[in-house]
């Protein structure tokens, strides 16, 4: 059914229902009025999805930004939609599709003069699948979608994001969803009019815009990173707990940067980061995070993990202590990077792919599997040196811990007697022999004692070699022995 059939049957059931014995009217806010509307029952041929409905809306743009082209007007399109809104929400829409077979339509929907669905896409698709019903229940707008697109805008995102409607959406859908119509209105309003009337619109405070479209801002990059641009679907936050991991990169990100008049950035030299950070710094902490974030799929890691990056004040993470961090950055370098040019490499993009969402899954699934051990490993390991930091202040819980580390050390392992274990037991040494030194020689002496009285001289080290050892301390000694007055 084209435009003008849809508008001339709508205008004929609008006069019909006008004519009826009890016409029913509800209140709607139409340009700042409440006006009392004509509720009508319209046949579902003559309606047309809104392709840009908030639920599906990181769907529909990740679909054109492949250079798929959605058309509502035509069957293909509608197929397209339909089943994208049912995929929204699956489970939720298997129990409000029982409930209207069994009840009817309870909640009246809007729609343009022209038949384009305003407010009630999930439930016309659900009518659509149940086939009792022929109609929809809905007001009907004194205008088409083109008449009045910013006041249309408004109505929709007032209905679709009030407070009882903001639960069914995914996040990510909330945040394309403010960048979309602060475009629209930057066109004819400045920045902050275009902030405040969508804070408006939505229910919320402009300070709860403006981190919105931060939000969406560092989504974008990260796309920009994987070489996924506009395709939304591989930011959905929804099912594996991305959008935490989002939110603490993007107060990280406004943290340590700020931007100047120009929109330039600049570093803000936060005192969370370590002295004398660089802007350079900070884009390489945005691009590991982004890392870490590719690597989140499902429950493959705590999410918890991943504030130790950042997240707090200067002692509690990694770009807080230069020498941590210099030392995670490095190891990420060298074990994580090298797989990021493996995967681009072995799996190109394949954009024309018609699976492309799968086919993207599929490569940040293979990267996620090749890293993933070597990620937590990174955070673990400067997890715990940042612990022993923190505790410097606290030597007997670290000597403690120490202690306990070299008791259930395996002397009988085959790996202990290699040179590389033994350098560091060396060096173990030295660190405990320097400590003993600054504090009390006394002690030191006690200990080399000790330490001579339990040597084992039935070693298979060579003899000669352990008299050339005995002769060096008995000349240490005699020289110790004068500088005492002895």
């Amino acid at each position: 059914m084209n435009k003008e059939t849809r508008i001339r049957k709508i205008a004929e059931i609008i006069q019909l229902t006008e004519k009826s014995d009890k016409p029913e009217r509800i209140g709607v806010y139409w340009k700042d009025v409440n006006r009392s509307m004509l509720v009508c029952q319209i046949p579902l041929e003559c309606l047309i999805y809104n392709k840009y409905n908030g639920r599906i809306l990181s769907r529909t743009k990740s679909l054109e930004s492949q250079g798929h082209i959605i058309d509502a007007e035509t069957k293909e399109g509608e197929r397209k939609i339909d089943e994208l809104l049912w995929q929204s929400k699956k489970n939720r829409n298997e129990i409000t599709k029982i409930d209207i077979e069994k009840k009817g339509q309870l909640k009246v929907g809007i729609i343009t003069k022209d038949g384009i669905i305003i407010d009630g896409n999930r439930r016309v698709m659900l009518l659509n699948r149940i086939k009792k019903y022929d109609y929809f229940i809905a007001v009907v707008l004194p205008v088409e979608l083109k008449d009045d697109p910013i006041e249309i805008e408004k109505l929709e995102t007032t209905y679709q994001m009030g407070e009882d409607e903001k639960l069914g959406y995914n996040p990510i859908e909330k945040y394309l969803k403010a960048k979309q119509l602060y475009k629209k209105l930057n066109e004819q309003f400045d920045h902050k009019e275009s902030i405040n009337k969508i804070a408006d619109w939505m229910g919320e405070k402009p300070s709860e815009i403006k981190h919105y479209l931060g939000v969406v801002d560092i989504i974008d990059r990260y796309l920009e990173y994987l070489g996924y641009d506009g395709i939304y679907s591989m930011a959905d936050t929804h099912n594996d707990g991305k959008e935490d991991l989002f939110l603490y990169l993007k107060k990280w990100i406004d943290t340590f940067k700020d931007k100047d008049v120009n929109g330039k950035d600049i570093n803000k030299e936060s005192d969370k980061g370590f002295d004398n950070y660089s802007l350079s710094d900070v884009d390489d902490l945005e691009i590991i995070c982004f890392d870490y974030i590719r690597a989140k799929i499902g429950k493959s890691y705590d999410g918890k993990i991943f504030r130790s990056i950042a997240s707090g004040q200067k002692k509690n993470h990694f770009f807080g202590n230069k020498k941590i961090w210099d030392s995670f950055q490095n190891y990420h370098m060298q074990y994580i990077f090298p797989f990021l040019e493996k995967i681009d490499n072995t799996i190109p993009i394949d954009y024309n792919s018609e699976r492309l969402e799968a086919h993207l899954s599929d490569r940040d699934s293979k990267y996620r599997d090749a890293v993933l051990e070597n990620l937590t490993k990174n955070i673990r390991t400067h997890n715990t040196e940042l612990g022993y930091n923190k505790a410097s202040d606290e030597p007997m819980e670290l000597v403690s811990d120490a202690r306990k580390a070299l008791e259930t050390t395996n002397q009988k392992h085959k790996s202990f007697s290699s040179s590389n274990v033994l350098n560091q037991v060396e060096v173990i040494n030295q660190i405990t022999t320097d400590m003993l030194n600054n504090e009390s020689p006394k002690r030191l002496l006690s200990q080399i004692i000790n330490s001579l009285e339990s040597v084992k001289l039935d070693s298979l080290e060579s003899r000669e070699e352990l008299l050339e050892k005995v002769a060096q301390i008995n000349k240490i000694s005699f020289e110790m022995k004068k500088k005492l007055g002895g």
